[in-house]
């Protein structure tokens, strides 16, 4: 990858699109980047505990009320990888500044919702809009920061605003949900969403792009965004469903067979949406596998956890989001403190490994979580280890990017974050689909109802552990370093 920009400690110095590029010039891009990203995924995690007042107030049915997550889940997983072309094509500078205009705008309308409907539309153009700027976010940031110490820095600040922003979204709309109304929780986006856009313009560079005569594949893009489409929704629907049902088999088929005749155009066409020559890189591939399986794994960590603390301990909304915030700072001090040193040190491959380890020892502690747990001996101990997300992450993300051209960076990035995304979506099926199942088998044979949500959160630990484990070898296999 060519370097586009000058190092740091040398004069800024304008690049083809006019901005400066200097090292000054360069962190101001990257708290712009990871001003946006905090906005997007702290929308994605403070929804989930206003979920029960916007039922009370808009009258929505139970089935209705689980759109307000579908709905934008489906647009930001479906689109991020044909957002992270189109970047590639336009500039992702373009891309990124009217995602955020976009989120923006639909935040407002999300909070001013007076209908079930309009609310649901809302949060499809906050998934649009989500998935256009977080598509290009890496692509930018790996472009701006060539020096791998650098590079690894920045991605340390990126990975830390992922974390803290799943984390403080609990919090926060705990206490805009209690101290005002639900509707905060989207308003809260208009402050951040215009100082990211005001500081944007000027502070990320501007790139003209390759033109949509470099990859404007047309037929691909719409089979992978209707094949992406129909594949997370068959998912996200499963627990009402059932895994057998004709609705998840024939959504989900359709949804395969879409992606298999995405596949097979890119393989023909001129110019394809996704080079299949992307995956020739063992890292590429094996950094989107682990994540994968990672990122399903730990949706048991991120919200059974969650749920864990409301429906089994008794805690509020505002006291579950303050237990898990040890989680968040461990993650924070551990991605921003050494993680960067520990990557340039020992390799990302041994820093991923070792944070996958600590990952395993989380899930595997929660197998044993008593049904009156004590706080301070039985959870702490988890949200500490929960650190290991803190290394796994940034080595991961620097994995995943380092395989890509700089012309396919924006791709390369729509890929890593489509990946997280559809890995989180089968979390949240299967996990949540076991443990419901094994909670209403115990409730049935007479156990109280702490006890079965108990066990059936313990199963879904067992099943997240277990797919960290296939984590872990797949990254100590794929990700071997090469002769």
């Amino acid at each position: 990858m060519t370097a586009t920009t000058a190092p740091a400690e040398a004069p800024a110095a304008p690049d083809a699109g006019g901005a400066p590029s200097g090292g000054r010039s360069r962190r101001l891009a990257l708290g712009v980047i990871a001003t946006g990203m905090l906005m997007i995924i702290l929308d994605g995690s403070i929804v989930t505990v206003a979920m029960p007042a916007m039922q009370k107030d808009l009258d929505f049915t139970p089935a209705g009320l689980s759109w307000v997550v579908n709905a934008y889940l489906i647009a930001f997983g479906s689109l991020l990888l044909l957002a992270g072309r189109l970047g590639d094509l336009i500039g992702r500078k373009r891309m990124f500044v009217t995602g955020i205009g976009l989120f923006t705008l639909a935040s407002v309308l999300a909070g001013a919702a007076t209908s079930p409907a309009t609310l649901i539309a809302a949060r499809f153009l906050q998934g649009v809009g989500g998935a256009m700027s977080s598509a290009v976010s890496l692509g930018i940031l790996v472009t701006l920061f060539t020096e791998p110490g650098e590079r690894a820095r920045a991605i340390a600040v990126f990975s830390f605003t992922g974390a803290a922003g799943a984390s403080l979204g609990q919090v926060l709309g705990g206490v805009l949900t209690d101290v005002l109304n639900w509707h905060w929780i989207f308003f809260i986006n208009l402050p951040i969403g215009l100082a990211a856009l005001l500081l944007a313009l000027p502070a990320l560079p501007a790139d003209r792009g390759l033109g949509l005569r470099a990859g404007a594949d047309v037929t691909g893009a719409l089979l992978v965004t209707a094949g992406l489409m129909t594949g997370i929704y068959s998912v996200v629907k499963v627990e009402q469903y059932g895994w057998a049902s004709g609705h998840t088999l024939g959504f989900g088929g359709l949804g395969l067979a879409l992606l298999g005749g995405f596949a097979v155009r890119q393989t023909r066409a001129r110019t394809p949406l996704l080079p299949l020559r992307m995956f020739r890189s063992r890292a590429v591939t094996g950094a989107n596998v682990v994540q994968l399986l990672m990122v399903a794994a730990l949706f048991s960590f991120q919200v059974l956890v969650a749920l864990y603390l409301q429906n089994v301990l008794g805690y509020g909304a505002a006291e579950t989001g303050l237990a898990m915030l040890p989680a968040a700072a461990v993650i924070g001090a551990v991605s921003l403190g050494v993680s960067a040193r520990l990557n340039a040190r020992y390799g990302e491959r041994t820093v991923l490994l070792a944070g996958l380890v600590l990952l395993l020892g989380v899930l595997g502690l929660l197998t044993r979580v008593p049904v009156h747990a004590t706080y301070w001996v039985d959870l702490l101990p988890v949200m500490l280890l929960a650190a290991g997300f803190g290394l796994a992450l940034p080595a991961l993300t620097s994995l995943a990017m380092s395989g890509a051209r700089a012309d396919d960076a924006g791709l390369a990035s729509g890929l890593f974050n489509t990946t997280q995304q559809v890995g989180s979506a089968l979390g949240v099926a299967v996990l949540s689909t076991l443990a419901a199942s094994r909670t209403e088998t115990l409730l049935a044979s007479g156990h109280s109802r702490a006890e079965a949500l108990t066990s059936g959160y313990h199963l879904a630990f067992g099943v997240g552990a277990a797919l960290l484990g296939a984590a872990f070898l797949t990254a100590a296999t794929l990700l071997r370093p090469g002769r």
